[in-house]
């Protein structure tokens, strides 16, 4: 399994806007996460049609979160981003040389999937912006003390 770099530079982009509280240019974001202006550009249009985030234009313009940082789940910004891990279309696109998979009637695979996406979902849905704003130790202190509360439904 593995998130694309549009995942993980979307959402660096994101946190900086949310830790900025004012919000933040496209130039200045280009700045903090050492990426292309271009790339920002191209995030930052994802992550606004998605609903995510707000547009300013003029002399006090720039990127600004749509929503409070504790309203803004992981899970939404990566579906925004990139999508599902598993969906149901994942069996029609990869269903071998037929039209149909062999496999559709009884599928462990796809159980296995289901399950994946679903326990992802479930720990990605209760971890917010807020709680990824600020330092890796405070955010793992965090994590360790929330741990059964973020595994389990």
């Amino acid at each position: 399994m593995k998130f694309s770099a549009q995942e993980e530079y979307g959402l660096r982009c994101l946190l900086q806007i949310g830790k900025s509280g004012n919000g933040l240019t496209i130039p200045e974001i280009s700045k903090l996460e050492s990426l292309s202006q271009a790339n920002v550009g191209k995030l930052l249009r994802i992550l606004r049609m998605g609903g995510l985030i707000d547009a300013a234009r003029g002399q006090a313009g720039g990127y600004k979160l749509a929503r409070p940082a504790d309203q803004i789940n992981v899970n939404e910004v990566l579906d925004v981003l990139g999508g599902k891990l598993f969906d149901t279309s994942f069996c029609d696109i990869h269903s071998g040389a037929e039209t149909i998979c062999t496999n559709t009637i009884d599928c462990s695979i796809r159980s296995l999937w289901k399950t994946i996406q679903n326990t992802v979902e479930n720990v990605l849905g209760k971890i917010t912006l807020k709680d990824l704003i600020g330092n890796e130790k405070d955010f793992e202190f965090y994590l360790t003390n929330r741990s059964e509360e973020i595994s389990n439904n």
